[in-house]
């Protein structure tokens, strides 16, 4: 069946693994599909409309099928009233395996248009916590007393690190990284949702030496300083919000302006998605399978399901307890 007559289902999505200097081979636990080589594998993207990197369908009759192809057919069927707003799907969803810390860094905010590529936007993001080693730490924020110039010093004196706030992250904790927030990450397994951009500002990057390339990494610091916002102050993991307990329990872990995302944690049947409006679901643990018009689609951990707008809800009947984060896009502006 042509792709472009096919109609419009809960869409599957195979993983795009990628080569990081700081990342592990943690991800293999998560994901069915096996890792590539023996190298370290920082990020699995599992939903990605950027045309270096094209999620494709992995099963029906739009197998094979990237996201931008079918928005490109069926703009209003994928994304809702959204396709007014979004040329590209908004979001991107990825698990990161950060063994060694990541850099230290800062992404753009849609306000700094002169930062940002054409065609590309600012960058909030937000993180669940889904595995911690003996090292984990989550860097994010500047402690009081952090002003720019305190920080350009800092820099030069390679103590950027005690500039910034930092905790030791619990299992499942949600933590929000709005565009602007100095961050970094050390020893952990996450999942992360962000805008659909790649513009990434590096102000340290702990001296560490790519072993590809035998070189440090490039820093963008002029850029970093001028996207921080020196206002931000601290960051600490999120408040769940307890929306149900039964049939499943859901929990709201991280609402913005750019997306939200609630964890979904039982065994009885329940609804997922809602109507006119797509949807993203990724299986943290166990197994099950979706019904949409008459046909079963089957999930297991790690798996991401694309809800497009014109599936809507639909019922998710877990093979024993499953965990599901349900991420929402934008509303309409």
């Amino acid at each position: 069946m042509s792709h472009q007559r096919a109609e419009l289902y809960p869409l599957r999505f195979q993983p795009i693994y990628q080569y990081r200097p700081w990342g592990g081979r943690r991800l293999g636990e998560l994901l069915a599909a096996p890792l590539p080589g023996n190298g370290p594998i920082g990020e699995a993207w599992l939903l990605s409309d950027r045309d270096d990197h094209p999620s494709r369908v992995t099963d029906g009759p739009l197998e094979g099928a990237t996201i931008a192809g079918l928005l490109e057919q069926s703009p209003e069927q994928l994304l809702g009233p959204l396709c007014e707003y979004f040329s590209r799907f908004p979001l991107l969803l990825k698990f990161l395996d950060v063994r060694q810390k990541l850099s230290v860094q800062v992404h753009p905010s849609d306000a700094h248009r002169e930062f940002i590529p054409a065609g590309d936007t600012g960058k909030t993001e937000a993180w669940v916590v889904l595995k911690e080693g003996p090292e984990a730490r989550i860097f994010a924020g500047l402690k009081p007393g952090a002003t720019a110039a305190v920080l350009q010093l800092a820099i030069t004196d390679a103590a950027v690190a005690e500039q910034l706030a930092s905790f030791v992250p619990e299992h499942g904790a949600g933590v929000l990284i709005r565009a602007g927030t100095v961050h970094s990450l050390s020893d952990v397994v996450v999942f992360e949702v962000q805008q659909n951009s790649d513009v990434t500002f590096r102000l340290y990057d702990w001296d560490h030496i790519d072993p590809r390339t035998g070189q440090r990494r490039a820093l963008q610091v002029d850029e970093a300083m001028a996207c921080i916002d020196f206002e931000q102050g601290a960051i600490g993991p999120t408040v769940p919000q307890v929306l149900e307990t039964t049939p499943v329990v859901r929990e709201k872990l991280i609402h913005c302006d750019h997306f939200g995302v609630i964890r979904i944690t039982g065994q009885l049947p329940f609804v997922v998605g809602a109507a006119g409006t797509p949807r993203a679901l990724v299986c943290l643990s166990g197994e099950g399978h979706l019904e949409h018009a008459g046909t079963d689609y089957a999930f297991g951990k790690g798996d991401v399901l694309l809800l497009p707008a014109v599936v809507g809800s639909c019922s998710c009947r877990p093979h024993g307890v499953v965990s599901l984060l349900e991420i929402s896009l934008p509303g309409v502006p």
